[in-house]
């Protein structure tokens, strides 16, 4: 296996510096949206100014770069050690060249490592498939964004929804409502419904790797998507939770078998800064891009 340490570097410093196209658009037509001189636009205005400063400057886009979760998906013969042995060297060597601040701090003692290297920190997922080259995807996943994740047993106490997608309707709208105003709106909603409590929170989070602008390829899942958009953003939280138009600049929804017995909804929520590239190595060549 060739070493990839320096272009997942590479990786690593894109993610972090330089925020993918479709969320700069979005967040540009966000801010058309918004009304001249409110609170909604000059949060806007400045976001759109820090994306491009941090762009020009090579510096993060938000001084909490996140938890670094990257998905692998690796050709047959492919070595996870080697792999997963180079990116945490990559992330050590990003860390030290400021690309990444030191996040990773021991559970109880709040011990820093100084170098984002801890247990099961990076988070790495593997996946083999049938294609001949490597994949990589990174997603920079802050802590606030984090916070405001929320995962539903339907129907509980909490949430008496019924099992089906009017109950997953219900669930995305109170995780919408629970995280205004400390998500760094407009931010991403990932959903997954269904599978078990770990399963469901790994498809939820998957979902933020998708364009923006792209469809489901299921209808109703994709009619849901499209519902829960318009649905949250008239809420009226707006950015920052300032008030205004833009609360959500996306929902994306998978699903995923499950138990006669339960029936989760997860829901993964990413701030403006929403952090994620993908890295292609076939026949030699390395490209970078957004999703």
């Amino acid at each position: 296996m060739q070493d990839i340490t320096e272009k997942l570097v590479e990786l690593i410093k894109s993610t972090s510096t330089d925020l993918s196209p479709d969320v700069e658009q979005a967040l540009t037509e966000a801010r058309a949206q918004e009304s001249g001189g409110s609170p909604a636009e000059g949060a806007l205005l400045t976001i759109l100014n820090n994306v491009s400063m941090s762009r020009d400057t090579g510096r993060p886009i938000c001084q909490d770069t996140g938890t670094p979760i990257f998905h692998v998906w690796y050709p047959e013969g492919g070595s996870q050690r080697k792999t997963r042995e180079q990116i945490v060297a990559a992330v050590r060597i990003a860390t030290e060249r400021s690309y990444l601040r030191p996040n990773a701090v021991d559970a109880l003692s709040g011990k820093n490592s100084g170098d984002n290297i801890g247990e099961d920190f990076p988070t790495i997922h593997f996946d083999e498939w049938e294609q001949d080259h490597l994949k990589i995807g990174l997603m920079l996943k802050g802590g606030g964004s984090e916070n405001c994740g929320r995962q539903y047993s339907v129907p509980s106490p909490e949430l008496p929804a019924t099992r089906d997608i009017k109950g997953v309707r219900q669930a995305v709208l109170d995780a919408a409502f629970q995280a205004q105003g400390l998500g760094c709106a407009p931010g991403i909603f990932g959903v997954g419904v269904g599978g078990d409590r770990v399963t469901s929170m790994v498809k939820a989070k998957e979902q933020l790797f998708r364009p923006l602008g792209d469809q489901n390829s299921d209808a109703d899942l994709d009619a849901m998507e499209k519902r829960l958009h318009r649905e949250i953003n008239e809420m009226g939280i707006g950015p920052m939770g300032f008030g205004g138009k833009t609360t959500a600049l996306g929902v994306k929804m998978a699903e995923l078998h499950r138990v006669p017995a339960s029936f989760f909804v997860s829901i993964a929520y990413m701030c403006w800064a929403d952090r994620r590239k993908i890295m292609i190595i076939k026949d030699g060549n390395i490209a970078i891009h957004a999703p």
